[in-house]
């Protein structure tokens, strides 16, 4: 069974709260610039387990492992696009 553990932050809206409810586009932002922190620090950490992987002998895992940190980064400028576009219709 594996375990993944993560630090996470989450901005939410609670309308009634005393506060006005976010816009459909700005709760639509934060959550694309959450996934953008989220897939940085897995591409991070997936660069940190390549390189040892390489250090320990595992070069081809290491490759593969370095391949996933590129698309996870790809991920990442699909969302920040999408951000320039919502950001657009301003």
């Amino acid at each position: 069974m594996s375990h993944h553990e993560h630090d996470h932050h989450h901005d939410h809206d609670h309308a009634g709260e005393g506060g006005d409810a976010l816009s459909f586009d700005r709760k639509l932002v934060k959550l694309l610039q959450h996934w953008i922190r989220h897939n940085d620090d897995h591409a991070e950490n997936y660069r940190d387990w390549a390189r040892k992987a390489k250090e320990n002998n595992f070069t081809q895992e290491g490759r593969l492992m370095e391949d996933a940190a590129e698309m996870t980064l790809a991920i990442s400028q699909k969302f920040e696009a999408a951000i320039k576009l919502i950001q657009s219709r301003s």
